[in-house]
């Protein structure tokens, strides 16, 4: 026997940690970390311990003679991997953090953002002694795009926030939410009053597809979409039109593939997760029947990962639609899968594609269909979308041997009410801070933000997340990044290269208490998660969510 890594993987390699054999990888000190989809176990090396079991926090690790159906095609994902990359003799090197003299006293950090990345950075600076975080968060609920960004329908992938859970209760964690830096507080009187501020703020805006006809009524970012079917208070009273039978999603990314199964997902099996409330109602009134997924590139570069692809074909009463020429690869596709360089991945994405190419739809069915080879051009419509008008495109080599998609002369319509693009979230700047433009981040040197007319580290402020890398990797990626960036500050804090904060805790929560009367601590938040959980039990849910700033700081008060 031996344990087997599945769909809710969240790549935060604490299983990584735990074996005492080194069998899972890509650790994080490997190159393929920054790109993997998933981590592996390899079956051969693996001696069926189960210390990983217990370490997962999505717990997506079985046994592989416990495997059910739809998780079988893990055990060949995993072992693949190893035969592509066979284990190595030498055990990772874990980032080392810089030992700090105690009479440097406490450490005294701010974290802007209560994400992921924000989480992973808390959780790396209190695991010593003599440090203290403020966490901030503009919204009254913390954990980010755990909460507001993850599927419904993917309550494993949500676990994580166990972790989180753990470190915001924490004593030398105080949390501040309901504060907007740059309106409650500045980043100036940040470092008044802690020696380092962390900015992991995340990627809040997206990016545009800039063709004719995007700003046409029933075009949307998909974030938007996401954002209002989770609840988030700043999109809540948003709209779409899911009048017509037909929706279009450009991009294919895992966000597209998110939003694809939502809009055809039996409204009576989202009714058993945490999709927010009026997007229930919504999508029960909903009469789309078709969404179409657009790809600008072909099967083996597509944007999704396996296992996303993988539960689009497991849906109950959906068909997954792909044309089968445009599932068969061109002469320069064909021959980067043939070569030593295509990882398992990727051809494990070719033969799914081509089998769902294989299969004869239900015309009784919803249905979502890959179209590959296709950009938008120009959206249509008179006073609203009606219509999508795409190009056919095709492959050519890039002079760093990419390929790269470019547009034919052959072009059709598609017939739709909603267009969606899914084309990329970007990090959007912040007060008082550099911003590289051309990126969408922070500019930075492994999480120091870097003066650009300088060129040198600003002296005690840092970044983690999206903001520093840019909108890459999934929930667990950002734990590498989060201590890369925390080594840093304990570094420049042992070197004595951080001023000392010139005011304290207590004058901290005097300017807050003045500035934002409305700031919720972790036990307000405890309430509202109280409050959201005592809902959703009624009505046999993980928890209904509050959806509005008003309800959930009349939450926060409460007394129950």
């Amino acid at each position: 026997m031996a344990y087997v890594i599945t769909q809710p993987c969240c790549n935060d390699a604490s299983c990584v940690d735990v074996c005492p054999v080194n069998c899972i990888h890509p650790t994080p000190d490997e190159a393929p970390f920054a790109t993997t989809e998933m981590l592996y176990i390899d079956p051969d090396t693996c001696i069926d311990c189960g210390a990983c079991v217990d370490e997962c926090p999505v717990e997506a690790i079985f046994p592989d003679n416990e495997l059910d159906e739809d998780d079988a095609p893990y055990l060949q994902m995993n072992a693949s991997y190893f035969e592509k990359h066979p284990m190595g003799p030498d055990w990772p090197e874990p980032i080392t953090m810089a030992k700090i003299d105690p009479e440097l006293g406490t450490l005294k950090v701010a974290i802007i953002g209560s994400g992921p990345a924000a989480c992973y950075a808390a959780m790396e600076l209190t695991g010593k002694p003599r440090v203290e975080v403020d966490m901030f968060d503009r919204l009254p609920t913390p954990y980010g795009l755990v909460r507001a960004g993850v599927a419904p329908d993917h309550p494993g992938t949500k676990g994580v926030t166990d972790q989180f859970r753990a470190v915001v209760a924490k004593k030398t964690v105080r949390c501040h939410f309901n504060v907007e830096v740059g309106t409650h507080i500045s980043h100036s009187e940040l470092l008044d009053h802690h020696h380092a501020v962390i900015y992991a703020v995340g990627a809040a805006g997206d990016r545009k597809l800039e063709i004719p006809g995007e700003e046409l009524p029933g075009s949307h970012a998909a974030t938007e979409f996401v954002a209002w079917y989770n609840g988030h208070p700043g999109y809540a009273d948003r709209t779409f039109d899911l009048s017509g039978e037909r929706a279009v999603i450009v991009g294919n990314g895992n966000v597209a593939l998110d939003v694809a199964r939502i809009l055809v997902t039996d409204p009576d099996q989202l009714a058993k997760t945490d999709l927010a409330e009026h997007a229930l109602e919504a999508l029960r009134n909903s009469k789309i029947r078709e969404v179409v997924i657009l790809g600008r590139r072909g099967p083996a570069q597509a944007a999704y990962t396996n296992p996303e692809l993988l539960a689009l074909g497991q849906m109950a009463n959906v068909d997954v639609v792909v044309d089968p020429i445009e599932a068969e690869l061109d002469e320069a596709s064909q021959a980067f899968v043939d070569s030593d360089a295509a990882e398992p991945s990727v051809l494990l994405k070719v033969k799914q594609a081509q089998e769902f190419a294989s299969r004869t739809a239900d015309p009784s069915r919803k249905r979502i269909v890959l179209r590959f080879l296709t950009s938008p051009v120009e959206v249509l419509g008179d006073g609203a979308v009606s219509q999508v008008r795409i190009v056919k495109n095709e492959l050519v080599a890039t002079p760093t041997g990419q390929l790269s998609a470019r547009p034919t002369e052959t072009e059709e319509t598609i017939d739709t009410s909603l267009v969606l693009r899914s084309v990329g979230y970007r990090g959007t700047p912040m007060a008082d801070l550099p911003f590289d433009d051309a990126r969408g981040v922070i500019p930075n040197e492994n999480g120091r933000v870097i003066d650009t007319d300088t060129g040198t580290p600003i002296p005690g402020v840092y970044v983690a997340g999206w903001i520093k890398r840019g909108p890459t990797g999934v929930i667990g990626t950002n734990k590498y990044c989060s201590a890369e960036t925390v080594s840093m500050i304990f570094d420049d804090f042992a070197g004595g290269r951080l001023a000392t904060p010139t005011e304290d805790a207590d004058k901290l929560q005097v300017l807050l208490a003045d500035r934002s009367p409305d700031q919720v601590d972790y036990q307000g938040w405890q309430r509202i998660d109280k409050a959201e959980r005592a809902s959703g039990a009624a009505a046999g849910r993980p928890r209904t969510k509050l959806i509005s700033i008003e309800s959930m700081l009349a939450a926060a008060r409460s007394e129950g």
